[in-house]
């Protein structure tokens, strides 16, 4: 039933019986709690609230039920039909193996549920598609859960509305509340200590931003009216935004901003004006988009689209303008209505018997969004490479049999094989490699790629590794893996034959397989937050290039013997000291810091905030770039320094074996002797990590000296008499 998998999210990839249709759930032997229990493909469970029954995942063959607090409340000890033929999972509680319960699934083909083992069956609907939030921001490539601890909120009506319903569903988490309208002020400091939020979120109000002129219509047919408008905007979101930025630019404490609901309609007094300034719609996207253009000028700060979310639920469900002022931009489920107080000649009927409203929808989504946000900005479970197979996979049907030119007429390539070919391009844009793995005649592949690949939207040369042969899928994502540098965890597998995922999971456990529905993959590449980025680098957008020339430079290795072969790379070195969170190159060094696991000498994260406090409080950053004569590889390494202290050193594994690792802690030297003392100890610390082999022997590599351990932190030093070995084939430039 089950494979060997930690992973949270969309378990049909490994066992389809489990997310399909109700489950009823009870203690052994006695009535059912529950018969409309759903294992939903986002991990959580629903249609049964319980602070034990919280979410769901598999691991080593087992069905793990977790409580809201993370712990494991049950664990699955058999798996059997019953004698009803309906699959039934017998579950024992951790702390006491005689406590039991069991989980039985109701019948597919009827809507009648079992209300307990030995009670007849009542009728129940089966539930139906993924959840709206589900749909928006897939759960697919999860493996690693987060708990957020902390929120700030910020912001109008709206954000009041946030903070009631996000603080009933989510009681794990607090949010922290405080209204804003106009250009107010913050209080000096928010109700619990900055650092003690995972993130803010503001939420501008439209109402403010645009004024109470704009309930007079009339007026836009007055010349000027509506750029006066516009221009007004500008200056007010200008002032608004900075104001509520205050603490992000006090502590960097990251921060997402809400933008704009759209109206649902033009507001426009004639057609023809539909389009212009004169249109409110027109003015809500243009303060959208310069929205988007502004918060680049704050660190650590991104906008999330609420319109999007809205739209893709649908407006007509959410948006309170069909009832309030086109400026207000809330929902329509808030409270603002006098509930028949006031005597009318016919009453007023509740609001959603003439208006359907989607409330929960729509406030898990806004709590998904605000989730997946910040998995992406904190790199968690991120996707470095996409591996592809080809036959019912890139396209329908097999090169071999399907597409011979003699048989018409071929497979259709529109819908989604064309949706694929362009995801594949989109991914390589966010710096994610791309490669081939299929069990195929390469020759044949290439000669007939053009024929099936149609229209040619997609070459062979789009993939920066390609294995077409006949050895086993595991040997060649091995391979693909030593030349991208990157380890299983960090690679999504497309396949849509479950014997071939089924054989790659099982000899890489970490890696996320999916393929067997073409209908979700390409939603699940491009929408999930483990396939974005928070900043695109110089280094993201050129890690292809990069691979291609890696790929060459290590051809060139095998022909040659070590010291040639190292004298022959032209290796140069530019080192650049960070000393701000504005410069240029910081994203890359938040990236490159939270992004490298072998060659990191202490593993550990650190946060936009701990980085600027860090630089606050003294501490160095050392960036450094490399090329040679194969390609440029960008900026691959820093180093974290504190007086005379190496505290982290971390370098991308593309320029390992280079000596470039040793090189560099040659010119840290002499960079902390010609500030401090020519003849001052260098010290460094290093812990080991489960992932950074490469880099235990670094500072012995190039000169220091091991001293005592202090509890499981390594200590070296090199004594101020001692020079550093300095590798003669590299050159420092300007």
């Amino acid at each position: 039933m089950t494979e060997t998998k930690n992973f949270v999210g969309q378990s049909h990839v490994l066992s389809p019986p489990l997310t399909t249709g109700t489950w009823s759930f009870g203690p052994l032997n006695e009535p059912f709690l529950t018969n409309s229990l759903v294992l939903s493909p986002s991990g959580k469970i629903e249609g049964y609230s319980h602070p034990n029954e919280y979410s769901w995942r598999i691991e080593n063959h087992h069905v793990l039920i977790l409580s809201e607090d993370g712990n494991i409340m049950w664990r699955s000890v058999e798996e059997f039909q019953n004698e009803d033929n309906l699959l039934t999972i017998m579950f024992e509680h951790p702390g006491d193996a005689n406590t039991k319960f069991i989980l039985v699934q109701n019948p597919s083909n009827s809507n009648s549920i079992p209300s307990s083992a030995n009670q007849e069956p009542i009728d129940k609907p089966a539930p139906t598609g993924l959840s709206d939030a589900e749909f928006l921001f897939p759960s697919d490539l999860e493996i690693t859960s987060v708990k957020i601890d902390k929120v700030l909120l910020v912001g109008s009506c709206l954000t009041s509305l946030y903070h009631e319903q996000l603080q009933a569903r989510h009681p794990e988490t607090q949010f922290d509340y405080i209204p804003y309208n106009f250009v107010s002020v913050l209080p000096p400091t928010p109700p619990s200590p900055l650092e003690e939020y995972s993130f803010q979120y503001l939420q501008i109000p439209l109402r403010s931003i645009l004024s109470d002129r704009i309930v007079w219509g009339g007026r836009f047919s007055e010349p000027g009216f509506a750029d006066t408008i516009l221009q007004d905007a500008y200056n007010t979101l200008d002032a608004m935004l900075s104001a509520t930025m205050a603490y992000n630019k006090q502590h960097g404490l990251l921060t997402f901003v809400s933008n704009f609901i759209t109206p649902q309609m033009s507001s426009a007094s004639s057609m023809h004006s539909r389009g212009d300034n004169n249109d409110l719609s027109i003015i809500v996207q243009k303060l959208n988009i310069y929205l988007n253009e502004k918060i680049l000028d704050y660190n650590n700060a991104y906008v999330l689209s609420v319109d999007a979310v809205a739209s893709t639920i649908g407006k007509r469900y959410v948006l309170d303008d069909i009832i309030y002022f086109y400026s207000h931009g809330a929902v329509i489920y808030q409270d603002w209505d006098d509930f028949g107080s006031i005597p009318r000649n016919e009453p007023i009927p509740p609001i959603e018997t003439v208006y359907p409203i989607k409330k929960d929808a729509f406030i898990d989504s806004i709590f998904r969004q605000l989730i997946t946000a910040y998995r992406t900005v904190k790199q968690i479970d991120q996707v470095k490479a996409v591996i592809f197979d080809l036959d019912n996979t890139l396209w329908r049907g097999q090169i071999a049999e399907h597409y011979r030119p003699e048989s018409q007429p071929w497979p259709r390539t529109d819908g989604w094989p064309l949706g694929i070919w362009e995801a594949i391009h989109y991914l390589r844009a966010r710096g994610i490699l791309v490669a081939i793995c299929s069990k195929n005649d390469y020759e044949y592949v290439k000669s007939r790629w053009d024929d099936v690949v149609e229209p040619h939207f997609l070459s062979l040369n789009d993939f920066a590794s390609v294995k077409i042969n006949w050895l086993p899928k595991a040997q060649n994502i091995t391979e693909i893996c030593k030349e991208f540098n990157i380890k299983p965890k960090n690679i999504v597998f497309v396949d849509d034959n479950p014997i071939e995922r089924a054989a790659v999971t099982s000899a890489f456990p970490e890696i996320r397989a999916i393929g067997g529905n073409p209908y979700l993959t390409r939603r699940i590449l491009l929408w999930s937050a483990e396939t974005q980025i928070a900043c695109l680098t110089k280094e993201s957008e050129r890690r292809e290039k990069m691979i291609r020339g890696q790929i060459k430079r290590e051809e060139k290795r095998v022909s040659m013997d070590r010291s040639g072969f190292l004298a022959s790379l032209n290796c140069k070195i530019t080192f650049t000291p960070i000393t701000s969170t504005h410069q240029l190159e910081f994203g890359r060094v938040l990236e490159l810091t939270n992004k490298t696991n072998q060659f990191n000498t202490t593993g550990k994260r650190w946060s936009f905030e701990e980085v600027a406090d860090f630089l606050k409080n003294g501490g160095q950053l050392l960036s450094f770039q490399v090329k040679d004569k194969f390609t440029d590889y960008g900026l691959v390494g820093l180093l974290y320094i504190k007086d005379s202290e190496i505290i982290q050193y971390i370098m991308s594994c593309r320029v390992l074996g280079m000596e470039i690792e040793e090189f560099v802690i040659s010119e840290v030297v002499e960079m902390l002797r010609s500030k401090q003392s020519s003849n001052i100890d260098i010290t460094a610390i290093l812990i080991e990590t489960p992932d950074n082999t490469p880099c235990r022997d670094v500072y012995l590599r190039a000169g220091f000296e091991e001293l005592l351990p202090t509890e499981d932190v390594r200590n070296f030093a090199l004594n101020g008499h001692q020079l550093p070995f300095r590798p003669s084939h590299i050159e420092k430039m300007p």
